[in-house]
This record gives structure tokens, sequence and C-alpha cells, in this order.
């Protein structure tokens, strides 16, 4: 294709960029957003019973959704520096901080106290949590292996919080 002909069908690469991965990176970030929303929209009391069943069936979705568009999502998570796209960890760091915080005050209008945490502290256990998960579709590992690890960082990191949260 020439370049005149590109320029025919898109008026920018940036444009191109999103055309391949718009929807892929929208689909993400909004099915982490919802999940967020659902846990926070159950009652006080429930809280504590799910913490992370809402958001661990998100994350096999999302994980489920990267592998039958791996190559579009590999773009987001390899190749988007310099785009809108480049900030997916950093928009799903700052949503699981938020929900972080408020679920914090939930546990304190139960009565079950709940320590601040440091905010670099939050901040780098979050976006590592991030970081690992995406590591399985980087490197493409087997679906069934990725599905493994999964679950076995939901239990690492679901006791690390728990233990963080003085719970």
């Amino acid at each position: 294709m020439t370049t005149g002909a590109f320029y025919g069908y898109y008026k920018s690469k940036e444009e191109l960029f999103e055309a391949m991965v718009g929807r892929h990176y929208e689909y993400i970030l909004n099915c982490f957003k919802r999940a967020q929303q659902e846990f926070a929209g159950l009652p006080h009391e429930r809280q504590p019973e799910v913490m992370g069943d809402i958001s661990g069936a998100c994350m096999f979705d999302i994980l489920h959704y990267a592998y039958a568009h791996l190559e579009e999502c590999k773009l987001i998570l390899c190749c988007s520096e310099g785009t809108r796209f480049s900030g997916l960890i950093d928009e799903m760091v700052e949503i699981e901080v938020e929900a972080t915080h408020a679920y914090q005050e939930v546990l304190r209008e139960l009565g079950r106290h709940s320590p601040n945490i440091d905010p670099l502290l939050e901040h780098i256990l979050i976006t590592g949590m991030f970081h690992t998960f995406f590591e399985l579709v980087i490197h493409e590992m087997p679906l069934s292996d990725a599905e493994n690890y999964v679950k076995e960082m939901r239990a690492f990191y679901t006791a690390g919080w728990m233990k963080i949260m003085g719970q």
C-alpha cells in the first residue's frame, strides 16, 4: 500500500492504531470498571464475604478476551507508547486504589478496623498486581497455564491484601 492509499483510509498512524485496538482497550477497561461498580453496589455486610470474587471473575473475563484478541491486546500492552492506550494499567491502578479506599471505609463502617495503607506502597502493590496479570498475555502462556496462574495469583494477592487491611 502506498502512503497516499494509506491516508485515503486513515488520516494518521494514530487513527489506524485507534481502529486496531480502541474497542479492545475499552472492553478491558469497562469490564474492570463494571466489576468494581458491581462490588461497590453490594450491601456492605456482604462485601467482606465476597471480597475478590467479582474482581476475580472479571480477571478471568479479561484473560479470555485478551487471548481471543491476542495480537490487538499485545499491541496495547507492548506497542502503545505515545498513544492514549499506553495508560491502561495506570487507569486500572487508579480505579483499584479508589475501590480499595471505598472498601476500607465499608470495613470501618462495619466495625472492622482497617489501618491506613501507605499510598506509595499501595500504588506499588496494585501496579505490580496488574503487571503480573498482563505478563501472562505478553508472554502468551498457554491458556490453561494462564488460568491456573490467575487462580494462584488471586490467592496470593487476596491473602496479602487481607493481611495489609488487618482482616
